[in-house]
């Protein structure tokens, strides 16, 4: 599936994209760099009533996130592991099959460690307002 959409309404996309996917707990988000993939995960935590404050983890990996419902938001940023195992010490993988919701940047930095249910979300730049989200 797809859509494209503005990013003054990204976060009706975020719900949009949420109501469309709403059995998969996994999402593996690609993208050139800039292209927006922490601007949309931080919209999807706003729908998933995230209540804390939603920052990129390029440096600490992986951030946990709480909602408002108790519920646990794991919000990961591969972009500096060179490798499944690396990610695996991490904790990644933990995250992954945890059970809980994860949003993961840069998943082909460790493509093995994916649980076959993973909606993998492709990010592009179609204007300087513009994005198209693809998933499957």
């Amino acid at each position: 599936m797809d859509s494209i959409f503005n990013l003054k309404d990204i976060n009706s996309a975020a719900k949009t994209f949420l109501a469309a996917v709403p059995d998969y707990k996994v999402f593996a988000f690609h993208g050139e760099m800039g292209a927006g993939k922490t601007t949309f995960i931080h919209a999807l935590c706003e729908a998933l009533h995230v209540k804390d404050n939603v920052t990129s983890p390029t440096f600490s990996i992986i951030n946990e996130y709480n909602t408002t419902d108790g519920s646990i938001v794991y919000h990961m940023d591969l972009y500096r592991l060179k490798s499944n195992e690396e990610a695996v010490n991490a904790g990644v993988e933990d995250c992954l099959y945890s059970g809980n919701i994860c949003l993961v940047e840069w998943p082909e930095k460790a493509p093995e460690i994916f649980p076959d249910k993973t909606v993998h979300i492709y990010i592009s730049v179609i204007g300087d307002e513009m994005r198209k989200i693809e998933w499957q």
